[in-house]
């Protein structure tokens, strides 16, 4: 139920759908989607790498190797539990509120928890209070981030001029591999100043403490920018809901489960690519650490560019036509990558990284813009946000604890391969379900 009904041909939309901000506005607020996320996402990521490298002996010391290497992996997965939760909360308000406050506070969360892993004593200084407030801190991580994509996902697409809106919708997506590329340089570079002795003593602790650092850069930049002029006229024509998420649970649940679903894979696989493949370089194939850092950071960057391709190309094609297309290589690809990944080569690594990857990417770029347009504005935050955030948990969370429990299990990479290509078959079904929400030759609308 909304607040009041605008009169047709002036609903609270239409003006944002055709016109979108000023050019100068709208090159701010994807600048300024682009940052955030990445530090969001950096504050993800360096708990991912050490959650890989460290967490195993810092916080669950009385396990074996494998299994405090599992057990910090499924600390990782708390963090996405509570993403769909972030998601309605976040959600929520942003829809009654505004796009611009929540981004604000989600930065705000995601700084103090990954500050306060930074401060956290071990497993040896505290005992079993140690890993109860890891995973205190992961929940708080995971509410941040349940809200953090919607709502600068939401900003760009809304900002966006008509026709451009897949395109200015990546700025928030490439968030995640430049959060992970800064994440990963970090940590390379705190590797390499200290023993590994050190990096596992106190070391690891340097890329969490730098994140206030980066959070108050965020909010700062975070603050200049405008509100969404789509949110800005539901509110002056009193368009907003009083219950957004149980509006679009009752109007789109189609396109709700649609949504989760077709995000399943990308974040799932995605969550290997990032999460399990340097615990899995490092401790099955015996890489050196640094050399699996630089494979995984040249990776990220293909997954940046194809990010922006897959965005660029779904104003052209369709968001439809480009998230099928990287959906169909994340179907095909995990065998090889696995077989080019076991050789141990460094060429034949960067290989199975980059293709998979551009797969990431493309099923990744338009997905600002397909869930903005598969959603009503009035209930488009808790729409977006929500469906993010399931995809997330039956995807991604858990995928690296999967991961190494298939590998452990069976012995073999082929059953990881197996799992990742389950997960998106499952996920390009549903792709194929969704209906097309941007045809380049029909009159834009955001409504």
């Amino acid at each position: 139920m909304t607040e009041q009904q605008a009169a047709p041909g002036t609903g609270p939309t239409s003006a944002a759908d055709t016109t979108g901000s000023a050019p100068a506005q709208v090159r701010r607020v994807a600048a300024t989607s682009a940052i955030g996320t990445t530090i969001e996402w950096y504050d993800f990521f360096i708990y991912a790498t050490a959650a890989a490298l460290v967490f195993n002996s810092q916080f669950f010391s009385t396990m074996s190797a494998a299994s405090g290497t599992l057990a910090a992996f499924a600390t990782l997965g708390v963090g996405l539990v509570a993403r769909p939760l972030g998601g309605i909360v976040w959600g929520h308000f942003g829809d009654r509120l505004g796009r611009k406050k929540m981004l604000v506070l989600s930065l705000l969360l995601m700084g103090v928890a990954t500050v306060g892993v930074g401060l956290l004593p071990t497993y040896g200084q505290i005992g079993v209070a140690a890993p109860v407030l890891l995973v205190v801190l992961r929940l708080l991580q995971g509410l941040s981030a349940g809200g953090e994509w919607g709502g600068a996902a939401l900003m760009a697409v809304e900002h966006a001029p008509p026709g451009r809106r897949g395109r200015y919708g990546s700025f928030p997506q490439i968030g995640v591999p430049a959060g992970l590329i800064l994440a990963q340089l970090v940590s390379l570079v705190v590797s390499n100043l200290t023993t590994a002795e050190q990096f596992a003593a106190w070391g690891w602790r340097i890329p969490f403490l730098l994140s206030i650092l980066l959070v108050v850069v965020g909010l700062v930049i975070r603050m200049r920018v405008e509100e969404s002029p789509v949110f800005a006229l539901l509110r002056t024509h009193r368009g907003r809901s009083r219950a957004p998420i149980l509006e679009v649970f009752r109007q789109r649940p189609r396109e709700l489960v649609l949504a989760s679903v077709s995000f399943v894979a990308n974040n799932a696989i995605g969550y290997i690519f990032l999460a399990y493949l340097l615990s899995y370089g490092t401790q099955v194939l015996e890489v050196p650490r640094n050399t699996m850092i630089v494979v995984v950071i040249i990776g990220s960057l293909s997954w940046l560019v194809s990010i922006v391709a897959g965005a660029v190309w779904s104003d052209r094609v369709g968001r439809k036509r480009a998230y099928l297309a990287g959906s169909v290589l994340l179907v095909v690809w995990p065998v090889p990558f696995f077989l080019l990944l076991d050789t141990t080569g460094f060429a034949a690594m960067v290989v199975a990284v980059v293709v998979l990857t551009v797969g990431l990417g493309l099923s990744y770029g338009p997905q600002s813009a397909l869930f903005a347009e598969m959603f009503e504005a009035r209930f488009r935050y808790s729409g977006a946000s929500f469906s993010y955030a399931v995809g997330a948990v039956l995807g991604g969370g858990f995928a690296p604890l999967i991961a190494a429990a298939l590998q452990q299990g069976y012995g073999t990479s082929m059953a990881v391969a197996a799992y990742m290509v389950v997960v998106a078959v499952v996920s390009l079904v549903a792709v194929l379900l969704i209906r097309e929400t941007h045809r380049p030759d029909a009159p834009a609308r955001l409504s």
